[in-house]
């Protein structure tokens, strides 16, 4: 997109009025989307974009500039206006050199989305439509969408850091609605990897409808959630999204050095009970929140935030880190290149046990079975949360019984962390959306099944 001799100049001219850091992210991101809705294609759009963020720090000042026009001299009036932020009228010249440019290109094994015919992606979502209408006269709405995008950036920086990369996202999900006498009630499933095309070689289309059309009617014959607090157990495909939002946003090292997280000041210190072990993991093969380096060119990684219960890091950015006097861990990340970096998640998880999923279920006398969560909210001072359960089942004498009605889940993460007394040797990750002061990333949220000895259950049966 940009060649070398440019970059430096820009970030030369981003220093020129002195500054401790600068950073040039260059940008093109493609992008195509469908939905369909009654069996009928309702939109198709597709666009590019691209652009550069230009980032100029200097103490605790960080100036930002970004434009779509990446001619030199567009590129140059950005570095200045960053650089004018920075509140440093010092002339100086800035010597700038890049190290050798590490570039991740696209796996060659994967099928770059703009490679497929439209009618392809088109087909997929009516081979959904199909098999979620078959599960019953009860199905009355099937929706579904697919999406592809197709990133390459460029980050460099005055400390050396030259970094080149390909990323290639795919998705896929329907929604299904049945009608019966307690009204509509709905179910959703998706798909989702960092991959092209491919990702429909290892999906199966119909099963994914299957499960979204069966949620929805199971859910027709619901009975009242009990309130209270009760035993919960959460199953490995749909709970993740739990820690991610109670746990994992406090292990940020932006809300630590803030001193807004209920972390804070506790390295070191048991945190969660032994059988927890909690990571942060970029380089997970294919999952929606994996890539090869982060949005300041730092390598993704396998980072340890809790070991057997023992809080033992956070995660960091490159600003974050420089003020800890500690290096990045890969967590520097951002929407676009119109975007600040931050301290982001990629893929959080649980890791697994010992115990089955049968085991846990079976040593429960009575409880919730959680198989699938929805939205929450969670305050990160605190570690209060409120979480909605999309499909939820009665525990009774150890047995899986009833469907219970949505309702929501009440606590706090650090007592969570504290109560699961079992963990089961399963595991899966299910991709998301974060969003996090204004911006959004994909990310993955992973967990085996586990149970929570007590949480609060907002339902409006009697417990």
């Amino acid at each position: 997109m940009l060649d070398e001799n440019l970059i430096s100049k820009v970030i030369q001219s981003a220093l020129a009025r002195g500054g401790d850091f600068a950073e040039i992210f260059v940008e093109e991101k493609s992008n195509f989307s469908a939905s369909l809705d009654d069996s009928l294609i309702e939109e198709l759009t597709s666009g590019t974009s691209r652009g550069a963020g230009i980032r100029v720090r200097f103490g605790e000042t960080t100036g930002f500039a970004h434009t779509a026009d990446l001619s030199e001299s567009s590129l140059i009036k950005a570095a200045q206006a960053a650089a004018s932020l920075a509140r440093n009228s010092t002339q100086r010249v800035a010597q700038v050199a890049l190290t050798p440019r590490h570039f991740v290109p696209l796996d060659p094994s994967k099928q770059a989305p703009n490679s497929t015919p439209k009618d392809n992606k088109i087909a997929l979502l009516m081979r959904l439509d199909a098999a979620g209408r078959s599960a019953g006269a009860a199905i009355r709405q099937v929706s579904a969408g697919y999406a592809d995008s197709m990133r390459r950036f460029i980050v460099a920086n005055s400390e050396g850091t030259f970094v080149e990369e390909e990323q290639v996202r795919t998705r896929i999900s329907i929604s299904c609605v049945a009608l019966g006498d307690t009204g509509m009630q709905t179910g959703y499933e998706t798909a989702a990897m960092t991959m092209g095309f491919e990702l429909f070689d290892e999906t199966d289309l119909e099963e994914l409808a299957q499960k979204a059309a069966m949620r929805a009617i199971q859910k027709l014959s619901a009975r009242p959630t009990p309130s209270g607090q009760l035993p919960v157990v959460l199953n490995g495909q749909g709970g993740g999204v739990l820690f991610h939002e109670a746990c994992g946003h406090g292990l940020e090292a932006d809300h630590i050095v803030k001193d807004s997280s209920v972390y804070t000041g506790r390295l070191g210190e048991l945190v969660a009970s032994p059988l927890v072990t909690l990571l942060d993991d970029g380089t997970v093969r294919n999952q929606w929140g994996t890539y090869g380096y982060d949005d300041e060119g730092n390598a993704a990684k396998k980072n340890v935030l809790i070991q057997d219960g023992v809080l033992v890091d956070y995660m960091w950015d490159h600003t974050q880190g420089e003020r800890q006097s500690r290096s990045s861990s890969g967590n520097g990340r951002r929407q676009s290149y119109a975007h600040l970096p931050m301290v982001r998640m990629t893929n959080t998880y649980l890791m697994p046990g010992q115990q089955t999923p049968e085991e846990i279920i079976a040593d429960t006398e009575r409880g919730i079975y959680v198989a699938k969560l929805g939205g929450g909210q969670v305050n990160t001072a605190t570690g209060d949360f409120v979480f909605g359960m999309t499909e939820a089942y009665l525990i009774e004498n150890g047995q899986i019984t009833a469907p219970l009605r949505d309702a929501n889940l009440i606590g706090n993460g650090p007592e969570v962390l504290a109560n699961i007394d079992a963990v089961a040797d399963d595991f899966a990750i299910v991709p998301g959306t974060c969003g996090k002061d204004g911006q959004s990333v994909p990310v993955g949220c992973g967990q085996p099944t586990l149970r929570i000895t007590k949480v609060t259950v907002g339902g409006t049966a009697s417990a």
